[in-house]
């Protein structure tokens, strides 16, 4: 069977996230962002030193994502869109916008930098079981987010190939795609998703969809072709709960994954482990935030 592995799966360093999500490369410092939602901590890992660095956060936030300012990121918190400066990690973040008005009953979910520079987030059920949550964008120049989509559960993955959009429900087990301008209802397509759920997503130069599995313990890789989906194989890991991969590293062909621990009475040794793994290809381009 064709393989995308190019070596065994292993895990970075000894931290275990109670809910690992959102791993970002950057290539400036060419080191790997994410955040642990649960514990309130943000992560970075330094592949030269082989150290991971923690920063413990006041608030709940689901992303940290890359602007083009160096060493400053923006974080998706319950309080609004912030902006983090990793050098003066003592100061307050600068806050750029408020939480959504129409999200109560919400926390931040899935979120990106779209290939114009603008922030796209979700927002989701904090219980996760109604579909309380949406999509919003935040551009250079809005004072508040704009709502793109609602009636969301759980809204996950964010991709950008062939001028469209690709993005899931987790709790409906599908995947949407739309124009890449925006989410509209009228224009979104539904793909199925092989009865399992689709958590965090990563694509691949290829156009390839690399997505976690979660409570599967497994990655999907799917072709992305004139608009349809089309399932590859499913590639086991050492983990139960999968939640999002990245590519990384120098080259670009290191596939980063998080994973979480949450509601696992029995937790395995790797559970919630950052996990890498080399790949015989590498990501699409990362984008970075507009600040004008």
């Amino acid at each position: 069977m064709e393989t995308f592995f190019n070596g065994p799966v292993r895990p970075v360093g000894n931290y275990r996230a109670q809910l690992g999500e959102s791993p970002v490369w950057c290539h400036q410092s060419q080191s790997l962002l994410w955040v642990d939602i649960v514990q309130h901590r943000l992560l970075r890992y330094w592949p030269a030193r082989e150290v991971i660095e923690q920063r413990l956060l006041a608030t709940l936030f689901s992303a940290a994502l890359l602007t083009e300012r160096r060493e400053q990121f923006l974080l998706v918190s319950d309080q609004g869109i912030l902006l983090y400066h990793w050098d003066d990690h003592q100061a307050q973040p600068t806050k750029l916008c408020p939480y959504p008005r129409d999200a109560a009953g919400t926390r931040p979910n899935e979120a990106a930098i779209a290939p114009d520079g603008s922030l796209w987030f979700s927002t989701m059920d904090i219980n996760e079981s109604a579909p309380l949550g949406g999509w919003y964008r935040f551009a250079p120049g809005d004072t508040r987010p704009v709502k793109m989509a609602g009636a969301m559960t759980i809204p996950n993955t964010l991709a950008w190939h062939e001028d469209r959009v690709w993005f899931a429900d987790s709790a409906e087990r599908l995947f949407f795609s739309a124009s890449g301008r925006g989410i509209l209802p009228q224009e979104m397509r539904r793909h199925p998703a092989d009865d399992m759920t689709p958590d965090g997503s990563a694509l691949s130069r290829e156009g390839e969809l690399i997505t976690a599995r979660f409570g599967h313990g497994c990655l999907s890789r799917y072709r992305i072709r004139q608009g349809a989906l089309t399932l590859a194989e499913h590639m086991p890991l050492p983990v139960i709960q999968p939640s999002c991969c990245a590519f990384g590293g120098p080259d670009g062909a290191t596939l980063y994954i998080t994973s979480a621990r949450k509601q696992l009475t029995d937790p395995g040794e790797l559970d919630g482990a950052l996990l890498q793994v080399a790949t015989g290809t590498s990501g699409a381009p990362t984008y970075r935030f507009r600040f004008d």
